[in-house]
């Protein structure tokens, strides 16, 4: 089959951003102490890909047994900006992924497909000169699957035609669902029955033994 589309998550597939978050959700969690604090870090390590403001959500109702208010929501989300947007700003590039951006950049539609604020994935990607790469770049809402269907559609394509590259399960099962092949990177991933690797050092030489 052949390739026609690459579909990339952002944290933790172009920027090693993913520790960086995790201390910012680690630290709106700290005021509610420390069993709480483990509860909200174990829950987003566990949902990568999913919009934070559906964490936000899932902590109040989980852990403090309330629904969040609207006006919380847009605090927390002014505050887990402040804490992590400077270092996502300065954090390292995942291994390999500007080998693989300057590969298929002239032969493939690139398109970035993430979990994280539209706005705020498009301003980072632009700030880090890496905005010019992709066909488009999508951020949340809607959720992963809706988004990966929008970009297949986008590209008028079929599913079969199009990769998505994701660490996490959200991106895993988002490709099951619209019906994309999948590389899944990054460590909670690992041992699946899908290709992998650590980082994209290996992707391109992937694509071209496996995809024609």
């Amino acid at each position: 089959m052949p390739l026609k589309c690459l579909i990339f998550d952002c944290d933790g597939v172009i920027l090693d951003s993913v520790p960086v978050k995790t201390r910012a959700f680690s630290r709106l969690a700290h005021p509610f102490g420390e069993a709480a604090c483990k509860r909200f870090v174990e829950y987003h390590l566990s949902h990568g890909g999913v919009s934070r403001y559906k964490k936000f959500e899932w902590f109040f109702r989980e852990v403090l047994g309330r629904e969040i208010t609207p006006t919380e929501s847009k605090e927390w989300g002014r505050l887990f900006a402040e804490y992590a947007l400077d270092e996502v700003r300065r954090c390292d590039l995942i291994p390999g992924i500007i080998s693989v951006l300057a590969h298929w950049q002239t032969k493939l539609p690139l398109y970035v497909c993430s979990g994280a604020p539209h706005e705020e994935l498009t301003s980072i990607l632009q700030e880090r000169q890496l905005d010019s790469y992709f066909t488009g770049i999508y951020g949340s809402p809607p959720a992963k699957a809706q988004l990966l269907a929008m970009i297949v559609d986008k590209a008028g394509i079929l599913p079969k035609n199009a990769l998505m590259v994701g660490d996490a399960v959200t991106d895993r099962n988002a490709a099951i669902e619209v019906g994309t092949l999948f590389y899944g990177t990054g460590p909670e991933l690992k041992g699946g029955d899908f290709p992998w690797g650590p980082d994209l050092l290996e992707l391109n030489a992937w694509i071209e033994k496996n995809i024609k």
